[in-house]
């Protein structure tokens, strides 16, 4: 059976209200849940982002669930600082949390005041931060010259046995590059051809552990309060490719959606108002090859969502996913 997840996205939601929104989505039957880790919103309107460290120990303690979280070592984390909050959470909840690791976005960035690197730069530093990390929870004493400096660092308190460490990838590409050292991947939704592309590249470069497919979705009472929602919540989906990840300020995000067609916003966001229809649409790229996937309302309230997903979604899914 397919993994049916919840997405927690600290930008929309205070870090109070989305604590109460994963306890509901536990009660309406999801399997687990994810949340984002960012400094900034996407878009102004957003308007929330709270950190993510802090608000996972109360989530997990709040509830009996798997969780993971999508962040970026390297810049604004020293990767021995990311090392560290990885292994205390599992600590102290064995079993129940993954970290996903990414090369990351300047908006989040920026802040540290060290040039953006290029693609390039990033993904090295992101596989010497996997390694770094990943020795530390082993329980190494761990130097290191490279993209990042590390000095004889160690973990005093460190779990069991280390979580997985996912890796974050949108292009086949960064997936294949990732596949030496991932336990996993996650992608968002895309078009078909392109999540097939990926999951090509990653299960053909060797690469092992759940593929997890991040979809975000507008469910509403019809389509157009549906397009409404993407249109006032995730217009930033009309910046694509490189782009996305050197931009620096919310407001500079929401500048270049200004004026973006809906043809091109739904590109990156399912819509429906019934919700076996949006299943359908769910399935068709979860066939792709995904056996985890982690759904995203992107409007600001998720009360009525969650009601639905338990009520419609999440059956409707569950009747038509292997």
């Amino acid at each position: 059976m397919v993994f049916l997840g919840y997405h927690a996205s600290h930008e929309q939601l205070p870090p109070s209200a989305l604590l109460t929104a994963v306890q509901d989505a536990e009660a309406a039957g999801f399997d687990g849940a994810m949340c984002s880790d960012h400094l900034a919103p996407w878009g102004v309107r957003q308007g929330e982002s709270g950190y993510a460290w802090s608000w996972l120990g109360a989530a997990l303690a709040r509830t009996s669930f798997s969780f993971g979280v999508v962040t970026a070592p390297g810049q604004r984390y020293h990767p021995v600082i990311a090392a560290q909050a990885i292994g205390t959470l599992e600590e102290m909840f064995p079993g129940r949390f993954w970290a996903c690791l990414g090369s990351g976005e300047a908006m989040n960035e920026h802040v540290t005041g060290d040039p953006w690197p290029p693609k390039g730069f990033r993904d090295d530093r992101l596989d010497e931060s996997h390694d770094v990390i990943s020795r530390l929870l082993a329980g190494e004493e761990v130097s290191h010259e490279g993209t990042v400096r590390v000095h004889r660092a160690r973990l005093w308190s460190r779990p069991a046995e280390p979580p997985p460490l996912f890796a974050a990838a949108v292009a086949s590409e960064t997936a294949a590059h990732v596949a030496g050292w991932a336990d996993g991947l996650v992608t968002v939704a895309q078009d078909r051809a392109a999540l097939e592309d990926v999951v090509a590249a990653y299960r053909g470069a060797g690469g092992r552990g759940p593929l997890a497919l991040q979809t975000h979705v507008a469910l509403a009472e019809d389509r157009e309060t549906a397009l409404a929602i993407v249109r006032d919540q995730w217009r930033h989906a009309a910046v694509t490719g490189p782009r996305l990840w050197d931009v620096e300020q919310p407001e500079d995000f929401d500048a270049a959606a200004e004026g973006v067609d809906d043809e091109t916003l739904l590109k990156s966001v399912l819509i429906a108002s019934d919700a076996r229809d949006l299943a359908a649409q769910i399935v068709e790229r979860a066939d792709a090859g995904f056996d985890r996937i982690y759904l995203h309302h992107v409007g600001k309230e998720q009360g009525p969502f969650i009601e639905r997903a338990q009520r419609e979604l999440l059956p409707a899914l569950r009747e038509l996913l292997p």
